[in-house]
């Protein structure tokens, strides 16, 4: 994999594969085409009425882009309900090598200075492919995910990718489709132009916003 670099990444996703690997400590990576793929429509993502609370509260400093390398290795530590990683170390230097070509990008939620929780993945064109989130505080992530459903539809945005439905996505309305249909989805993604950072800085309420106009 010495020569798969940040280009070939792309054309993966174009391609509608996604990277991963077996373990942390395991260098070797392989490419995944899932008969079933997982995606949260933008037009009808969920959120509780008890998360929108904690948004529009703003309990967390919601910041883009500041801290992309720390989200990405928070994401590939072990956890309790995760005690084993599908992010290793030359995944980790392909998503920084997006990040740094402006393709991949963080969501982070912030408190007293310390991140708290955030997620991480890829746009390229009218597409953005969700990777990993991770949590230290109660609702951190989630709120990291509202952020960016509102930032992926003001900027013109039309598939996001979660690679699998889990139970946790399932309540934001994520649903799984098959491979054929998924891949119409992209093509058309392919051809709309879209901008991550369109919106510059949101709170929670304007976050909320754009969702509830979209739906």
């Amino acid at each position: 994999m010495d020569r798969f670099g940040a280009r070939e990444l792309l054309a993966c996703y174009e391609r509608g594969v996604f990277p991963m690997a077996d373990d942390r400590d395991d260098d070797r990576i392989f490419l995944i085409d899932p008969q079933h793929r997982g995606i949260l429509p933008l037009e009808s993502f969920h959120v509780s009425r008890r998360l929108a609370r904690t948004v529009r509260q703003d309990r967390f400093e919601v910041r883009v882009d500041t801290a992309f390398h720390e989200v990405l290795a928070r994401c590939a530590e072990a956890a309790p309900d995760r005690p084993k990683t599908w992010i290793n170390h030359p995944i980790e230097r392909l998503y920084g090598e997006l990040h740094a070509h402006g393709h991949a990008h963080s969501v982070e939620c912030w408190r007293d200075g310390d991140l708290q929780g955030g997620l991480y993945g890829v746009a390229l064109k009218g597409a953005f492919f969700g990777e990993s989130m991770f949590s230290r505080q109660t609702d951190a992530s989630k709120v990291a995910l509202v952020h960016l459903v509102a930032r992926l539809i003001a900027g013109g945005f039309v598939l996001l990718d979660t690679q699998f439905l889990t139970e946790h996505l399932a309540q934001f309305g994520a649903r799984e489709i098959v491979r054929e249909d998924y891949r119409r989805r992209l093509a058309v993604a392919l051809e709309t132009q879209a901008e991550f950072q369109r919106s510059g800085r949101l709170d929670g309420a304007a976050a909320l916003q754009l969702i509830t106009q979209a739906s």
